[in-house]
């Protein structure tokens, strides 16, 4: 008798155990689940990466200022002198002058798909 009401309870048990194991695996491949998934994944990459690049770039002054230190760059400013601005310069029409670069036009694209190529 005991060995019966035994084996009952431990069926039951199995049953509702793995009832319940597969109702969260169910609930966890819903589509809106699935979605909040990847989107607490792609959260997390993003600090990764945004982690790493602020890794770089502590790691890249540090090696410039070392840099600096080195070839000796770190030399004070006299602040007589007129401060130089470097404006970046592309080759201008055919007279050979340079035009900055905020002043040029920007190219043209057509983005006609029906025209020929």
């Amino acid at each position: 008798m005991f060995r019966r009401t035994f084996w009952f309870t431990a069926g039951a048990a199995a049953g509702v155990w793995a009832t319940t194991k597969v109702n969260r695996k169910i609930k966890q491949l819903t589509p809106e689940s699935l979605a909040a998934q990847a989107a607490d994944k792609a959260l997390v990459a993003g600090h990764k990466l945004k982690d790493f690049a602020l890794d770089v770039r502590d790691g890249m002054a540090r090696r410039e200022a070392e840099l600096g230190e080195a070839l000796g760059l770190e030399a004070p400013v006299d602040p007589d002198l007129p401060v130089q601005r470097h404006l970046p310069l592309e080759a201008a029409e055919s007279d050979g002058r340079r035009t900055p670069a905020r002043y040029r036009k920007p190219p043209y694209h057509s983005y006609n798909r029906n025209e020929d190529h």
